[in-house]
């Protein structure tokens, strides 16, 4: 995970991105076989994002499940095989990254019309 340039920084040293890495390298040191997300791209320029994005394919083409909580819906879009969208507590879509964007609610509430497909 291109963590060995850092193996004597501080935390205190390191940047928002750099930290979202280390988390993540900790978890995937216990071996999971499902990984929990949250906001990973809360806080992130889009270049950091794109480099998350590429980082989170790899775990999972490995075969790792990833649950992921996110409010970026363009990350969620392109990562995640299938999404449930939730909006105030409720379950407002569930289904593939192209159900969702075709779903009225879902645009409405999140997406934007950008998001439905044709």
């Amino acid at each position: 995970m291109e963590f060995a340039q850092y193996r004597d920084a501080l935390g205190s040293e390191l940047t928002t991105a750099d930290h979202k890495r280390l988390e993540l390298a900790r978890a995937l040191a216990t071996n999971p076989k499902l990984l929990l997300l949250d906001e990973t791209m809360a806080g992130l320029n889009p270049a950091e994002k794109v480099h998350l994005l590429a980082l989170l394919r790899r775990i999972r083409e490995r075969g790792m499940t990833l649950v992921v909580v996110e409010h970026d819906m363009k990350a969620v879009m392109t990562l995640c095989e299938r999404i449930i969208l939730m909006h105030r507590g409720e379950k407002l879509a569930e289904g593939t990254p192209q159900q969702v964007a075709n779903n009225q609610q879902a645009i409405a509430a999140y997406l934007g019309e950008e998001y439905a497909t044709a």
